[in-house]
């Protein structure tokens, strides 16, 4: 396997990483972001309110798009198994 070979697969992984956590990120952020602008006019300033709805929301997420990241992760594994088969 020459170096190109290794940083074709690197490349391949390090998308296949971005493409499976993006949604998952995005969900986090997003609820982040309501629930600060919620305690912003609230005034409510309790540390923990940020914490159970992120968490909740995370996990339906995960839930969600876990056919679509297995699909990616299958991929990738599918095509690092042919580069192996065909050395």
């Amino acid at each position: 396997m020459e170096s190109a070979d290794v940083i074709d697969v690197a490349r391949d992984a390090i998308m296949v990483t971005l493409q499976v956590s993006s949604p998952v990120m995005l969900v986090g952020l997003v609820v982040g972001l309501v629930i600060a602008l919620f305690q912003a006019l609230t005034q409510i300033q309790e540390m923990t309110l940020t914490f159970v709805p992120k968490i909740l929301a995370i996990f339906a997420s995960m839930l969600l798009f876990m056919p679509f990241m297995g699909r990616l992760m299958d991929d990738l594994m599918v095509r690092i198994a042919e580069r192996i088969s065909n050395l």
